[in-house]
């Protein structure tokens, strides 16, 4: 369990009762994007409350009236999802701006500007942001995020999301250890040991590495590995 000075309450209001738990906003934030937690890393107390500053216990019988059980677990994750979690204001401007980091990256990495074929800057991403006005909501999973964000920026940033499929052939001196960087690095589609000891592949990545991609083969390889854009996909 954490402890009780990282803690916030979340709560939720339902059928006239009032549930109240005592979270790590972080471990909790996890949960309602969908991540296996356990249950036990995110509260400071194995407890239900009706109120939480009084250390006033929920009944059994409000427990079972809405959530048909008193198992805490399962009581605890349901007030998680669909409650709502008290921030700090300095705990919600410091997840707001780790998401918003995180989804400029994701843009910066995996779109590109159609009309020049490469991707935005972080920084020009960041000033659409703030000029489109998006809302950032440090509980909503990334990929809905990026979603919301690109909707909001296409009326001001021409913007595709696009991968490349590449053909890679690294010689024998560099094959072995290569293959765990760039098995890593990518979409591994397919790949083949030759007999003269190279080996090659076929893998997809976003558009938006795609220099960074090929300065790692280079670096792998010594500048003597081999790359080829097979297709673009959309």
């Amino acid at each position: 369990m954490i402890s009780l000075d990282h803690a916030v309450v979340a709560r939720l209001d339902s059928h006239g009762e009032r549930f109240e738990i005592l979270v790590d906003p972080r471990q909790a934030g996890l949960i309602r994007q969908g991540q296996a937690v356990n249950i036990e890393d995110v509260v400071a107390a194995l407890n239900v409350f009706g109120n939480a500053s009084k250390a006033t216990r929920a009944s059994d019988e409000a427990l079972m009236k809405v959530f048909q059980t008193t198992d805490f677990a399962t009581v605890a994750r349901k007030i998680i999802e669909k409650g709502e979690i008290h921030l700090t204001a300095e705990q919600r401007k410091q997840m707001i701006e780790e998401k918003r980091r995180q989804v400029v990256t994701f843009i910066a990495r995996n779109a590109i500007n159609p009309q020049t074929g490469h991707p935005h800057p972080p920084a020009r991403i960041e000033m659409a942001m703030e000029e489109a006005r998006v809302n950032i909501d440090p509980f909503k999973h990334l990929d809905e995020q990026v979603k919301e964000t690109v909707k909001a920026l296409r009326p001001l940033l021409p913007i595709r999301f696009e991968e490349l499929r590449l053909a890679i052939k690294i010689p024998p001196d560099f094959a072995a250890k290569a293959y765990g960087d760039i098995a890593a690095g990518s979409v591994m589609e397919k790949d083949e040991w030759q007999k003269d000891g190279s080996w090659v592949c076929v893998v997809r990545i976003p558009a938006g590495i795609q220099g960074e991609f090929y300065d790692l083969i280079n670096k792998l390889s010594k500048g003597e590995g081999q790359v080829k854009i097979l297709n673009q996909v959309y």
